[in-house]
């Protein structure tokens, strides 16, 4: 009797490494970036993995009917759509790849940092209309300043360690980090209040999670310096945006950089959304991206290398 094939389906744009090592792996490879919700609940039963970015969550409605679920790989990190109890629940495994894009997303960090101290949007869109405004775009310089890193993991460590020579004193808070490598010893750790108050920059790399939530609040905003500029790369849950647009408004904040927002799907805004982030892209003290700080070119063959690296380890 022939052995039954294994079906994976992937739901995402992803390198044509990772649907070579599957097909190589034994796996019958289902590749389809416009899989419906509806369509992905009926194919569940017949799953033994799928792959999966932030476009389609595995909730444990969807992970108990997958009864042949063996994994369910993450491109990328976050781990917030997949509910890891039901998972647990089941022995299936959950794989991600934080390692694979840390780079990509701490020079997105630092390229909207220099993009947003330096006004480079603006006076780019000045010399093209031959407006020649020096003293009105005079920049800010990163060294000497305070960065606060909120979350040393992968990414944390990555923009850490790109800054190391940069001049900044480099603080962070992580209570689930208790010792670093010899190598990161230019870092100290402080608690998250201390980070707060003395930062000049804060820097989000932290997963979405109940704790995490809203950590730049209504709270972290009246405690911060005036002046701060914030980073997030992480999950755009983690900033309050209602808070954050005060704030940039009464001027407690100097700046802003995001690539990630509460709201990822402009078309579903609710009449408050609409309002709150139209208010938020007219300001010329914020840079935006669409979620693409971890979306190079390199960690799109990184993540598939290193996906079938892991799901090679789990076979064997």
């Amino acid at each position: 009797m022939k052995d039954q094939v294994k079906k994976v389906l992937i739901t995402d744009y992803v390198h044509s490494r990772l649907v070579e090592g599957l097909t190589e792996m034994g796996y019958q490879v289902e590749y389809d970036q416009t899989f419906s919700p509806e369509r992905l609940v009926a194919v569940l039963p017949e799953l033994y993995g799928i792959v999966i970015n932030t476009r389609s969550v595995m909730n444990r409605e969807r992970i108990e009917r997958a009864r042949n679920l063996e994994f369910i790989a993450r491109l990328g990190s976050g781990l917030d759509i997949i509910d890891l109890e039901a998972a647990g629940e089941k022995g299936i495994h959950v794989i991600n790849t934080p390692e694979a894009n840390c780079d990509a997303v701490a020079e997105h960090a630092i390229g909207m940092l220099l993009c947003l101290n330096n006004n480079l949007f603006r006076s780019d869109l000045q010399v093209r209309q031959k407006i020649w405004k020096r003293e009105d775009n005079r920049g800010f310089e990163l060294k000497g300043k305070t960065i606060g890193i909120v979350g040393m993991g992968n990414t944390g460590r990555a923009l850490a360690s790109k800054l190391s020579r940069w001049g900044l004193e480099i603080i962070f808070n992580d209570p689930y980090v208790y010792e670093l490598p010899e190598e990161y010893n230019y870092l100290s750790s402080v608690d998250f209040d201390q980070l707060v108050s003395k930062a000049d920059i804060i820097s989000f790399h932290v997963q979405l999670t109940d704790e995490t939530k809203h950590m730049a609040n209504a709270s972290f905003f009246e405690k911060c310096k005036k002046g701060l500029v914030l980073v997030n790369t992480s999950r755009g849950a983690v900033v309050d945006t209602q808070e954050l647009v005060k704030a940039l408004e009464n001027g407690k904040l100097g700046g802003a950089c995001l690539d990630v927002f509460e709201n990822e799907k402009p078309h579903s805004f609710t009449p408050q959304e609409d309002q709150r982030y139209k208010r938020l892209y007219e300001m010329s003290n914020v840079v935006l991206s669409p979620h693409v700080a971890g979306w190079t070119h390199e960690s799109l063959l990184r993540i598939a290398e290193i996906l079938l690296e892991k799901l090679k380890s789990i076979v064997r």
